[in-house]
Protein backbone atom coordinates (compact mmCIF):
# COMPACT_ATOMS: atom_id res chain seq x y z
CA UNK A 1 0.00 0.00 0.00
CA UNK A 2 1.47 3.32 -1.05
CA UNK A 3 0.72 6.62 0.53
CA UNK A 4 0.26 9.62 -1.71
CA UNK A 5 1.89 12.89 -0.80
CA UNK A 6 -0.56 15.48 0.34
CA UNK A 7 -1.28 18.10 -2.32
CA UNK A 8 0.52 21.40 -1.98
CA UNK A 9 -1.60 24.21 -0.63
CA UNK A 10 -2.73 26.64 -3.33
CA UNK A 11 -0.80 29.86 -3.65
CA UNK A 12 -2.60 32.70 -1.90
CA UNK A 13 -4.01 35.22 -4.37
CA UNK A 14 -2.30 38.12 -2.59
CA UNK A 15 1.15 36.47 -2.93
CA UNK A 16 0.69 35.93 -6.68
CA UNK A 17 -0.52 39.49 -7.19
CA UNK A 18 2.48 40.77 -5.23
CA UNK A 19 4.91 38.92 -7.49
CA UNK A 20 3.18 40.26 -10.58
CA UNK A 21 3.39 43.79 -9.18
CA UNK A 22 7.11 43.39 -8.44
CA UNK A 23 7.80 42.07 -11.95
CA UNK A 24 5.80 44.90 -13.49
CA UNK A 25 7.68 47.44 -11.34
CA UNK A 26 11.04 46.03 -12.45
CA UNK A 27 10.04 46.27 -16.12
CA UNK A 28 8.80 49.86 -15.69
CA UNK A 29 12.00 50.83 -13.85
CA UNK A 30 14.14 49.38 -16.65
CA UNK A 31 12.14 51.25 -19.30
CA UNK A 32 12.41 54.52 -17.36
CA UNK A 33 16.18 54.10 -16.88
CA UNK A 34 16.59 53.29 -20.57
CA UNK A 35 14.63 56.35 -21.70
CA UNK A 36 16.45 58.65 -19.27
CA UNK A 37 19.82 57.31 -20.44
CA UNK A 38 18.91 58.03 -24.06
CA UNK A 39 17.89 61.58 -23.17
CA UNK A 40 21.10 62.12 -21.17
CA UNK A 41 23.27 60.80 -23.99
CA UNK A 42 21.46 62.99 -26.52
CA UNK A 43 21.95 66.10 -24.38
CA UNK A 44 25.55 65.43 -23.37
CA UNK A 45 26.81 63.99 -26.65
CA UNK A 46 26.50 67.26 -28.54
CA UNK A 47 29.93 68.31 -29.76
CA UNK A 48 31.06 71.76 -30.77
CA UNK A 49 29.52 73.04 -34.02
CA UNK A 50 31.65 72.94 -37.18
CA UNK A 51 33.95 75.85 -37.78
CA UNK A 52 32.45 78.45 -40.15
CA UNK A 53 33.66 78.87 -43.70
CA UNK A 54 35.81 81.71 -44.96
CA UNK A 55 33.99 85.05 -44.67
CA UNK A 56 35.21 86.99 -47.70
CA UNK A 57 33.21 90.07 -46.70
CA UNK A 58 35.80 90.76 -43.99
CA UNK A 59 38.78 90.31 -46.31
CA UNK A 60 40.25 93.09 -48.43
CA UNK A 61 40.98 92.61 -52.13
CA UNK A 62 44.75 92.86 -51.65
CA UNK A 63 44.81 90.15 -48.99
CA UNK A 64 45.66 86.51 -49.67
CA UNK A 65 43.87 83.81 -47.69
CA UNK A 66 44.94 80.23 -46.99
CA UNK A 67 42.07 77.95 -45.95
CA UNK A 68 42.97 74.95 -43.76
CA UNK A 69 40.13 72.39 -43.78
CA UNK A 70 40.30 69.75 -41.02
CA UNK A 71 40.06 66.12 -42.16
CA UNK A 72 41.51 63.57 -39.72
CA UNK A 73 43.60 63.30 -36.56
CA UNK A 74 46.05 60.44 -36.01
CA UNK A 75 46.52 60.54 -32.25
CA UNK A 76 49.33 57.98 -32.05
CA UNK A 77 51.41 59.71 -34.74
CA UNK A 78 50.44 63.21 -33.55
CA UNK A 79 49.55 64.18 -37.12
CA UNK A 80 46.60 66.33 -38.19
CA UNK A 81 45.51 65.82 -41.81
CA UNK A 82 44.22 68.99 -43.50
CA UNK A 83 43.19 70.16 -46.95
CA UNK A 84 44.83 73.46 -47.92
CA UNK A 85 43.28 75.86 -50.43
CA UNK A 86 44.67 79.24 -51.48
CA UNK A 87 42.62 82.34 -52.25
CA UNK A 88 45.12 84.82 -53.74
CA UNK A 89 44.50 88.52 -53.97
CA UNK A 90 42.00 89.65 -56.60
CA UNK A 91 44.65 90.85 -59.09
CA UNK A 92 45.98 87.27 -59.42
CA UNK A 93 42.60 85.63 -60.03
CA UNK A 94 40.51 85.61 -63.22
CA UNK A 95 36.92 85.79 -62.03
CA UNK A 96 35.46 85.14 -65.50
CA UNK A 97 37.06 81.70 -65.78
CA UNK A 98 37.78 81.05 -62.09
CA UNK A 99 41.47 80.34 -62.65
CA UNK A 100 44.79 81.70 -61.46
CA UNK A 101 46.57 84.19 -63.68
CA UNK A 102 49.98 83.16 -62.32
CA UNK A 103 51.67 80.27 -60.60
CA UNK A 104 51.10 80.22 -56.86
CA UNK A 105 52.59 78.24 -53.98
CA UNK A 106 51.71 78.12 -50.28
CA UNK A 107 54.31 77.59 -47.58
CA UNK A 108 52.94 76.70 -44.16
CA UNK A 109 54.75 77.32 -40.89
CA UNK A 110 55.60 75.08 -39.17
CA UNK A 111 56.53 72.79 -42.06
CA UNK A 112 54.02 70.30 -43.38
CA UNK A 113 54.72 66.88 -44.93
CA UNK A 114 54.65 68.13 -48.57
CA UNK A 115 56.67 71.32 -48.30
CA UNK A 116 55.46 74.09 -50.64
CA UNK A 117 51.96 73.38 -51.95
CA UNK A 118 51.73 74.15 -55.68
CA UNK A 119 48.80 75.77 -57.53
CA UNK A 120 49.55 76.06 -61.28
CA UNK A 121 48.57 78.98 -63.52
CA UNK A 122 45.49 78.63 -65.71
CA UNK A 123 43.71 76.24 -63.33
CA UNK A 124 41.22 76.71 -60.54
CA UNK A 125 42.84 76.34 -57.10
CA UNK A 126 42.21 72.86 -55.74
CA UNK A 127 42.56 71.55 -52.22
CA UNK A 128 45.90 69.90 -51.48
CA UNK A 129 45.96 67.29 -48.72
CA UNK A 130 48.84 67.35 -46.27
CA UNK A 131 49.43 66.86 -42.56
CA UNK A 132 50.83 68.99 -39.78
CA UNK A 133 51.95 68.20 -36.25
CA UNK A 134 49.46 68.30 -33.38
CA UNK A 135 51.17 67.56 -30.08
CA UNK A 136 49.44 65.50 -27.41
CA UNK A 137 49.76 62.37 -25.30
CA UNK A 138 47.56 59.54 -26.66
CA UNK A 139 48.30 57.55 -23.50
CA UNK A 140 45.99 59.89 -21.58
CA UNK A 141 42.96 58.58 -23.52
CA UNK A 142 40.10 59.47 -23.24
CA UNK A 143 41.18 62.74 -21.61
CA UNK A 144 43.89 63.51 -24.16
CA UNK A 145 44.01 66.78 -26.07
CA UNK A 146 46.15 67.97 -28.98
CA UNK A 147 47.49 71.36 -29.94
CA UNK A 148 49.36 72.70 -32.95
CA UNK A 149 52.10 75.27 -33.00
CA UNK A 150 51.26 78.71 -34.33
CA UNK A 151 50.23 78.17 -37.96
CA UNK A 152 51.26 80.87 -40.42
CA UNK A 153 51.38 80.92 -44.21
CA UNK A 154 53.12 82.74 -47.05
CA UNK A 155 51.89 82.83 -50.65
CA UNK A 156 54.48 82.84 -53.45
CA UNK A 157 53.21 84.12 -56.80
CA UNK A 158 54.86 84.41 -60.20
CA UNK A 159 58.08 82.78 -61.37
CA UNK A 160 61.70 83.73 -61.87
CA UNK A 161 62.95 87.17 -60.82
CA UNK A 162 59.38 88.51 -60.68
CA UNK A 163 58.37 86.07 -57.97
CA UNK A 164 56.72 87.72 -54.95
CA UNK A 165 56.19 86.60 -51.38
CA UNK A 166 53.11 87.75 -49.46
CA UNK A 167 52.02 86.95 -45.92
CA UNK A 168 48.58 85.31 -45.94
CA UNK A 169 45.73 85.14 -43.47
CA UNK A 170 45.05 81.60 -42.24
CA UNK A 171 41.43 80.48 -41.91
CA UNK A 172 40.47 77.12 -40.33
CA UNK A 173 37.26 75.39 -41.45
CA UNK A 174 35.50 72.04 -41.13
CA UNK A 175 35.06 69.66 -38.19
CA UNK A 176 36.32 66.34 -36.85
CA UNK A 177 33.85 63.71 -35.64
CA UNK A 178 34.33 63.00 -31.96
CA UNK A 179 36.38 66.13 -31.34
CA UNK A 180 35.70 69.65 -30.13
CA UNK A 181 37.89 72.04 -32.11
CA UNK A 182 38.81 75.54 -30.99
CA UNK A 183 40.86 78.09 -32.93
CA UNK A 184 42.79 80.92 -31.28
CA UNK A 185 43.96 83.75 -33.49
CA UNK A 186 47.53 84.96 -32.89
CA UNK A 187 49.31 88.15 -33.92
CA UNK A 188 52.21 87.79 -36.36
CA UNK A 189 55.25 89.46 -34.74
CA UNK A 190 56.53 90.49 -38.19
CA UNK A 191 53.32 92.39 -38.94
CA UNK A 192 53.55 96.08 -37.98
CA UNK A 193 49.79 96.23 -37.47
CA UNK A 194 49.15 95.20 -33.82
CA UNK A 195 45.48 94.51 -34.58
CA UNK A 196 46.27 91.95 -37.28
CA UNK A 197 45.54 88.37 -36.17
CA UNK A 198 46.42 86.35 -39.26
CA UNK A 199 47.97 83.28 -37.58
CA UNK A 200 46.13 80.55 -35.68
CA UNK A 201 46.60 77.84 -33.05
CA UNK A 202 44.32 74.78 -33.29
CA UNK A 203 43.30 72.87 -30.14
CA UNK A 204 41.41 69.55 -30.23
CA UNK A 205 39.66 67.89 -27.28
CA UNK A 206 37.49 64.79 -27.25
CA UNK A 207 33.76 65.41 -27.37
CA UNK A 208 31.51 64.29 -24.49
CA UNK A 209 29.61 61.72 -26.56
CA UNK A 210 32.52 59.26 -26.96
CA UNK A 211 33.39 59.74 -23.29
CA UNK A 212 29.93 58.49 -22.28
CA UNK A 213 30.28 55.44 -24.53
CA UNK A 214 33.75 54.78 -23.09
CA UNK A 215 32.31 54.83 -19.58
CA UNK A 216 29.65 52.28 -20.58
CA UNK A 217 32.24 49.87 -22.03
CA UNK A 218 34.42 50.21 -18.93
CA UNK A 219 31.43 49.39 -16.69
CA UNK A 220 30.75 46.27 -18.80
CA UNK A 221 34.39 45.21 -18.46
CA UNK A 222 34.26 45.61 -14.68
CA UNK A 223 30.93 43.75 -14.43
CA UNK A 224 32.32 40.60 -16.10
CA UNK A 225 34.78 39.58 -13.33
CA UNK A 226 32.31 40.63 -10.63
CA UNK A 227 29.72 38.20 -12.01
CA UNK A 228 32.35 35.50 -12.53
CA UNK A 229 33.59 35.74 -8.92
CA UNK A 230 30.02 35.87 -7.62
CA UNK A 231 29.46 32.42 -9.17
CA UNK A 232 32.92 30.92 -8.55
CA UNK A 233 33.37 31.71 -4.83
CA UNK A 234 30.31 29.70 -3.60
CA UNK A 235 31.39 26.76 -5.78
CA UNK A 236 34.93 26.86 -4.36
CA UNK A 237 33.54 27.01 -0.80
CA UNK A 238 31.26 24.02 -1.46
CA UNK A 239 28.07 26.00 -0.90
CA UNK A 240 26.68 25.14 -4.32
CA UNK A 241 27.15 22.36 -6.83
CA UNK A 242 29.60 22.48 -9.70
CA UNK A 243 27.99 22.79 -13.13
CA UNK A 244 30.32 21.73 -16.00
CA UNK A 245 28.62 23.89 -18.70
CA UNK A 246 29.61 27.01 -16.74
CA UNK A 247 33.26 26.53 -17.77
CA UNK A 248 32.34 27.55 -21.34
CA UNK A 249 30.75 30.71 -19.91
CA UNK A 250 34.05 31.60 -18.25
CA UNK A 251 35.93 30.96 -21.48
CA UNK A 252 33.51 33.16 -23.41
CA UNK A 253 34.04 36.02 -20.94
CA UNK A 254 37.81 35.75 -21.27
CA UNK A 255 37.62 35.92 -25.07
CA UNK A 256 35.17 38.85 -24.89
CA UNK A 257 37.67 41.22 -23.26
CA UNK A 258 39.75 41.95 -26.37
CA UNK A 259 36.74 42.72 -28.65
CA UNK A 260 35.25 45.00 -25.98
CA UNK A 261 38.54 46.81 -25.57
CA UNK A 262 38.93 47.14 -29.36
CA UNK A 263 35.61 48.98 -29.88
CA UNK A 264 36.52 51.80 -27.50
CA UNK A 265 36.09 55.07 -29.44
CA UNK A 266 39.36 56.69 -30.38
CA UNK A 267 41.29 53.40 -30.41
CA UNK A 268 43.53 54.07 -27.40
CA UNK A 269 47.09 52.79 -27.92
CA UNK A 270 47.89 49.47 -26.30
CA UNK A 271 49.65 49.89 -22.98
CA UNK A 272 47.84 53.11 -22.08
CA UNK A 273 46.37 53.66 -18.63
CA UNK A 274 43.09 51.96 -19.54
CA UNK A 275 44.99 48.70 -20.07
CA UNK A 276 47.01 49.07 -16.88
CA UNK A 277 44.12 50.15 -14.65
CA UNK A 278 41.15 48.21 -16.07
CA UNK A 279 41.77 45.65 -18.81
CA UNK A 280 44.70 43.87 -17.14
CA UNK A 281 42.91 43.59 -13.80
CA UNK A 282 39.73 42.38 -15.49
CA UNK A 283 41.71 39.57 -17.12
CA UNK A 284 43.41 38.68 -13.81
CA UNK A 285 40.08 38.63 -11.96
CA UNK A 286 38.50 36.40 -14.62
CA UNK A 287 41.42 33.94 -14.44
CA UNK A 288 41.13 33.87 -10.64
CA UNK A 289 37.39 33.24 -10.91
CA UNK A 290 37.99 30.41 -13.37
CA UNK A 291 40.64 28.92 -11.04
CA UNK A 292 38.23 29.05 -8.08
CA UNK A 293 35.55 27.42 -10.20
CA UNK A 294 37.94 24.59 -11.09
CA UNK A 295 38.91 24.23 -7.42
CA UNK A 296 35.24 23.61 -6.72
CA UNK A 297 35.21 20.99 -9.46
CA UNK A 298 38.27 19.31 -7.93
CA UNK A 299 36.58 19.10 -4.56
CA UNK A 300 33.27 17.81 -5.92
CA UNK A 301 34.57 15.56 -8.71
CA UNK A 302 33.56 11.89 -8.85
CA UNK A 303 36.35 9.74 -7.50
CA UNK A 304 36.41 6.35 -9.15
CA UNK A 305 38.36 3.51 -7.62
CA UNK A 306 40.85 1.87 -9.98
CA UNK A 307 39.81 -1.50 -11.32
CA UNK A 308 41.51 -4.44 -9.64
CA UNK A 309 43.11 -7.07 -11.77
CA UNK A 310 41.72 -10.52 -11.23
Amino acid sequence: MTTEAPPLPPTPPDSRGRRIAIAFGVVVALVVIYVLSLIAVHLLAKSAPPLPGVDFSKIEEDDSVVSVHLEKLDTVANRLTVNVLVYPKTSLYDRNFGVLTTDAAVRLYPENDLGDLQYPVGKAPAQVSTSIEARGDPGNWPFDSYKTDTIAADVFTGSGPAREKTAARVEVTGRLDGWDVSVNRVHDPDDPNPNSLDNVVITLQRAKGPLIFDLGIILVLIALPVLALWVAVPVALGRTSFLPPMTTWYGAMLFAIVPLRSILPGSPPYGSWIDQAVVLWVLIALVVALALFLVGWWQQRDRKEPKRKT
